[in-house]
């Protein structure tokens, strides 16, 4: 970005330097393609004993980050949840860390009854105090990674859409050998 004979001061600086920030933070989430997905280390998990990424070599994994207040996660929940029942068998883990927007959203019991209610079967660990989130460096919701065999992020995904280009990046990564 180049600017000749403009003068950077007052609300002109401010503008300039708040549209440099959104530009890097908008790529944050995409940053980590290719790394290894950090571990999740949130001490409440339900439908699952904590799950440790290190122990899921060998398998897909699907990481969500979602919030049950959230329209746009409601929206992709059905994908999601068939994707889980779909592709268990053929190695993928579904993990859909529940990280809160709203206060109300932080009461376990609440989760608890939502994933009773729309019948989740999948691993939840509670990121109340956005443990994962900060480590992903994640920032929307919902989010997607899906992490290959090796435990390499190849995938984002993030809102709604896409879910043909997602469930294509899914069958990849399971036919891939190790």
């Amino acid at each position: 970005m180049k600017l000749r004979n403009v003068p950077l001061t007052g609300t002109l600086l401010l503008t300039f330097v708040f549209s440099l920030i959104l530009m890097g933070a908008g790529s944050l989430a995409h940053a980590r393609l290719g790394s290894e997905a950090p571990e999740i280390t949130n001490p409440v998990w339900l439908n699952s004993e904590p799950l440790r990424l290190a122990d899921l070599r060998g398998k897909v994994v699907m990481v969500e980050f979602w919030t049950f207040g959230c329209w746009n996660c409601r929206n992709i929940e059905p994908y999601v949840k068939a994707w889980h029942e779909k592709y268990s068998d053929q190695g993928l883990v579904v993990i859909a860390i529940h990280s809160p927007e709203f206060q109300y959203e932080h009461d376990v019991a609440r989760v608890q009854e939502y994933m009773d209610e729309k019948q989740l079967a999948y691993a939840v660990p509670i990121d109340n105090e956005f443990l994962s989130w900060r480590k992903f460096r994640n920032q929307y919701w919902p989010t997607l990674y899906l992490i290959d065999k090796a435990g390499v992020i190849q995938y984002t995904k993030i809102g709604e859409g896409g879910y043909d280009t997602t469930e294509q990046e899914i069958q990849r990564l399971l036919a891939e050998t190790n």
